[in-house]
C-alpha cells in the first residue's frame, strides 16, 4: 500500500463500511459509556480473550461493582466467578484488585489519563493504556494489538515484528486523524475478513491496495 493519505483515506472508508455487517468489539461498546474505568477493566479482560467471552464477563462483572471502591470490597472469588472463563482469570481478579486499590490510594480514584501513567498500574501494557486513553478519553494514542500489526505489516505499510514496534512506527507516519479509530476498524475487520489464518482475500474490499506480505495460503 502506498503511504498517501489519499490511499489510506479509501481503505479505511472501505474498511468502515464492510464492518457494519459486523460487531463491534466488546470494549468498543464499552466506551460508549464514556467510563475510563469500564474501558480499563474491559480490555485487561479482553487480553488472550475471545471477544464473545469477554462481553459477558464484563456484564457480569459490573453488575456486582463498577467503581474502585465497590470493586475492591468483592472478594477476590467473586471476581473470579463472574469474570470466568476469560483467559488467566485468577491473575487477572488479583490484578483488578491491585489496579483499583492503586486507584483509591494514588490517583483519588481517577483512571490516569496519560500512558505513561497508565503504564505504572499492575498488569497494564502498551496496547490497554493507550485504549484507555482514546476509548476513555477522546486523546490521541495508537491502540495496536495483534489485528493492528498484522494487518498494517500485510498492507506493507509497516514493516514490524512486534506490536510495540508497530505502534511507534505508526506514530512516525500513520495521519492524526486516524488514530483513534485505526483499533476499532482493524479488529472488526481482523476478526471477520482479514484473519491470522486463511485470510479472505477472495472477498477483501481493499485486495487492490494490499501487499499480502507473509499471506502464502487465503479464502
Amino acid at each position: 500500500m502506498s503511504k498517501t493519505d489519499c490511499d489510506l483515506q479509501k481503505v479505511i472508508t472501505t474498511i468502515k463500511r464492510v464492518n457494519r455487517a459486523f460487531k463491534e468489539p466488546t470494549v468498543t461498546t464499552v466506551a460508549r459509556g464514556r467510563d475510563p474505568f469500564k474501558v480499563l477493566i474491559s480490555c485487561l479482560l479482553s487480553l488472550r480473550t475471545k471477544d464473545n467471552v469477554t462481553s459477558a464477563a464484563s456484564e457480569r462483572l459490573f453488575r456486582l461493582a463498577d467503581t474502585p471502591d465497590a470493586m475492591l470490597k468483592l472478594e477476590t472469588l467473586d471476581i473470579q466467578g463472574a469474570i470466568y472463563p476469560v483467559g488467566f482469570y485468577r491473575i487477572k481478579s488479583a490484578r483488578i484488585k491491585e489496579i483499583c486499590r492503586a486507584l483509591i490510594e494514588e490517583y483519588g480514584r481517577n483512571v490516569p489519563d496519560d500512558i505513561d501513567t497508565l503504564l505504572k498500574l499492575p498488569g497494564v501494557g502498551r496496547k490497554t493504556a493507550n485504549l484507555v486513553v482514546t476509548l476513555g478519553y477522546g486523546k490521541p494514542g495508537i491502540c495496536v494489538d495483534t489485528h493492528v500489526h498484522r494487518i498494517t505489516n500485510r498492507w506493507g505499510y509497516v514493516r514490524t515484528k512486534t506490536p510495540i514496534e508497530t505502534e511507534f512506527a505508526l506514530r512516525k507516519i500513520l495521519p492524526k486523524k486516524y488514530w483513534l479509530i485505526i483499533n476499532d476498524v482493524l479488529v472488526t475487520y481482523g476478526q471477520n475478513i482479514c484473519t491470522p489464518v486463511l485470510p479472505k482475500c477472495s472477498i477483501c474490499k481493499v485486495y487492490w491496495y494490499c501487499k499480502r506480505v507473509g499471506v502464502k495460503k487465503h479464502r
